[in-house]
């Protein structure tokens, strides 16, 4: 009788195993090949692709709807009045004396705010305090709002101009110059609903978007009741005039060397990371840049962490995929194609 035997049983793992028990082969595996694909079946200069919905809030002066890929975030802003008589040291100034932009700085006119607490990822359960990725966050928006002057000073003004005195000597009347009587403090409230991966290009796009929906009431000074006052007509509010539309792109940088003083190990630079990618990328590099008529990309702001593997040459490339990032976000905020 013959005796049949048959090969031992191989040991395999799911894809979600493999990754979780050895996540850097497992991304590596991926990547090495002469036609890389990221495990969520991306190129490594691929961006996930983007929605936005704008006017979502009710109750909000504007709002904003981001989605890039499983990351979604919700941007509100508030407009609340400020009086000048209610600011410390501040001088009533006419229009050539309020010129500066840095007032915005002074007088903390845009307040950010991240709420991650949301339950959107496992690392952001709700019910805790705010994490140091939230006030991380906050802060890198308020840098930026501050330094590209997006927001206009005089936006947020609120003018009263006096009436005529009569003057004894002549029995004609002089007219005063005007005075700011107030100034609209913006809340920019962030709310992630869920997060994988590269909050801050979603979190810097919703604020974008918020802010061009944002309009604000008529707002005049009521000399008989000395106060701020209101218009509830929809005709008579003013939209916010942005500056420009300077836009985020993030990337981060994946080596084959499992150690950071691994000089001979090979890196990939990945646009757009996600949590994956994130927890095991050695370098993130976030650049701010806008474009303008003939594809010329100025460059804002970069923003880098960790190593220094990315040279000159890298940096070009990481430019030029952030000006193509830039018309995608320009077509999709502005409606046009």
């Amino acid at each position: 009788m013959a005796v049949v035997t048959t090969a031992p049983p191989t040991l395999s793992f799911p894809r979600q195993t493999f990754a979780k028990l050895s996540p850097h082969p497992f991304l590596l595996a991926h990547l090495t090949p002469a036609e890389p694909i990221r495990p969520n079946g991306r190129s490594p200069k691929s961006f996930r692709s983007p929605t936005l919905n704008t006017s979502s809030l009710s109750h909000a002066s504007g709002s904003a709807v981001v989605r890039i890929g499983d990351t979604a975030v919700v941007c509100g802003v508030r407009g609340e009045i400020l009086l000048a008589s209610d600011v410390p040291g501040h001088r009533v100034g006419s229009s050539t004396q309020a010129s500066n932009n840095d007032e915005i700085a002074e007088l903390d006119l845009l307040a950010p705010n991240i709420e991650l607490s949301t339950g959107c990822s496992p690392a952001h359960l709700p019910g805790q305090p705010p994490s140091p990725l939230a006030q991380t966050l906050a802060q890198r928006i308020l840098s930026l709002l501050h330094s590209s002057t997006l927001v206009k000073a005089e936006d947020l003004r609120i003018w009263h101009t006096p009436s005529l005195i009569a003057d004894s000597d002549t029995a004609e009347g002089s007219l005063q110059e005007p005075e700011v009587k107030a100034f609209w403090c913006l809340y920019i409230d962030i709310l992630f609903i869920s997060l994988d991966g590269n909050p801050f290009d979603a979190a810097w796009a919703a604020v974008i978007a918020a802010l061009r929906d944002t309009k604000l009431p008529y707002a005049w000074w009521d000399i008989d009741r000395e106060m701020i006052l209101c218009s509830d007509k929809l005709s008579q509010a003013k939209r916010l005039q942005l500056a420009d539309m300077p836009m985020a792109a993030t990337f981060a940088v994946i080596t084959s060397g499992r150690n950071t003083g691994e000089q001979k190990s090979q890196a990939w630079i990945l646009a757009d990371p996600d949590t994956f990618e994130e927890e095991l990328c050695r370098e993130v590099i976030s650049v701010v840049v806008q474009c303008s008529v003939g594809r010329n990309v100025r460059l804002k702001k970069i923003e880098k962490s960790g190593g220094g593997i990315i040279g000159k040459e890298e940096m070009s490339a990481i430019v030029a995929m952030a000006g193509e990032r830039w018309e995608e976000w320009h077509s999709l905020i502005t409606g046009t194609v």
